[in-house]
């Protein structure tokens, strides 16, 4: 008996919902937007978050990077031509191997500005001059042919190792094992080529477009044929750097032990440095802010969502106060055949429900379309959860019942004499 009246309950509310599509339509967008607005909000975050953290693993949980810092421009210098010397020095290498106990290994860059060319095409990649153990510490993979080795470095040896936009670029139907490039006036043979840190799509660079990515020399070899002295010309003068590494990468034995290296480092930078011509960066602190960052990113994007779909109840609590209004009579016509108060909180109850649902399953379709467009049209990584559509979802419906409560209390609470007498 009691599934007979519910069913009975049923029906008329999806019935009395159907004498006016238009009005239960736009009710439900409400709810529809505020669900979509959940789960396309969240995967985006979710994406974006993702992208960083994943950037920021690749530098190495269990490194500590220092970097030289151009100091800021002095003003008061009215100099055509200078040397400015900054940044880390072969001293500075040399304390970090050999006073830290928890540096399991090391290895330095230096960074060369010069242009490398093959045949017809060029580009203007980072070229870093390095070592051996590059590839160890730092875990970049190899894509084919080998990497710089010991006798490399000791041999002074013209060879290079291209990173894959480089190889890319430069040879785009052919391996480039074996060929001769040319970095700024000296020829090199490239022995090897690096897989990219993030993954890249396969269309090819236009001509003249900018390359990222890098040129690995050995580090002997870097000063032989670029010494340590840069130019760069500018607007009436010429201004020329001097820095003798450019990056030291740090090992460290444990992570436990990150923290504690990287504090000795800038302690023992701030000692032996006159300006702060460097900055000791932490991959491990990047990655608990970045994870602190999507934290709070999620909670008020979810907040944000959380408004829409408020608004969308309240939308939903005001047509159907309007709809008793106008459904006092027929209020009363049923109260007076026999239907008691739980039968008419059903009625309206079911009604809310649907309108809910309903535009609950509509938010969940859409809200999965909409990442996939940013993902097409912005070449934006997504992440859809899979507790997204379902906490969304739940929340529709759960804001569904409780802005329905009021309404359907207040119909059911009708006198029935009063109802009938209704115009």
């Amino acid at each position: 008996m009691k599934g007979n009246a519910l069913t009975r309950s049923i029906q008329l509310g999806v019935k009395s919902l159907l004498l006016h599509k238009l009005r239960s339509l736009l009710t439900s967008l409400g709810v529809l937007f505020g669900v979509s607005s959940v789960i396309a909000m969240l995967a985006i975050g979710e994406g974006a978050s993702q992208a960083a953290q994943e950037q920021i693993k690749q530098l190495g949980s269990q490194n500590v990077i220092l970097r030289s810092v151009k100091p800021p421009d002095n003003p008061n210098t009215d100099q055509e031509s200078r040397v400015l010397s900054y940044g880390l020095t072969h001293d500075d290498y040399s304390r970090v191997v050999e006073t830290f106990p928890w540096v399991q290994s090391a290895v330095a860059l230096r960074q060369l500005q010069q242009e490398v060319r093959y045949q017809d095409r060029q580009a203007r990649p980072r070229v870093l001059a390095t070592e051996a153990g590059y590839q160890a510490t730092t875990g970049r993979l190899l894509y084919e042919g080998r990497f710089l080795t010991e006798r490399d470095v000791d041999s002074i040896a013209n060879v290079c190792v291209l990173g894959y936009e480089v190889a890319r670029s430069l040879m785009p139907l052919e391996s480039p094992i074996g060929k001769n490039v040319k970095i700024g006036a000296e020829y090199f043979q490239v022995v090897g080529t690096l897989l990219p840190r993030v993954p890249i799509g396969d269309d090819q660079p236009s001509p003249g477009e900018e390359v990222t990515g890098e040129v690995l020399i050995p580090m002997t070899t870097g000063a032989r044929w670029f010494g340590e002295m840069q130019v760069k010309l500018r607007a009436g003068s010429r201004e020329m750097e001097e820095v003798q590494l450019h990056e030291i990468i740090v090992q460290v034995d444990l992570p436990e032990n990150v923290e504690r290296t990287a504090a000795a480092c800038r302690e023992m930078l701030s000692r032996n440095h006159q300006e702060k011509d460097y900055e000791v960066i932490v991959p491990l602190e990047l990655l608990a802010r970045a994870e602190e960052t999507k934290r709070i990113f999620n909670i008020v994007l979810g907040s944000i969502a959380g408004i829409s779909l408020l608004v969308g109840g309240i939308g939903i609590m005001n047509v159907m106060l309007a709809t008793v209004t106008e459904r006092t009579r027929e209020i009363g016509i049923r109260r007076a055949l026999g239907a008691k108060q739980r039968h008419i909180v059903m009625q309206f109850l079911v009604e809310t429900v649907v309108l809910s649902v309903g535009g609950g399953l509509a938010g969940i379709a859409l809200g999965l379309a909409i990442p996939l467009g940013v993902e097409h049209f912005a070449d934006m990584e997504t992440l859809v959860e899979p507790t997204a559509p379902l906490l969304a979802f739940g929340i529709s419906v759960t804001i569904g019942l409780l802005f329905g409560i009021y309404p359907a209390w207040r119909a059911a609470k009708m006198d029935p004499v009063e109802a009938l007498r209704h115009e």
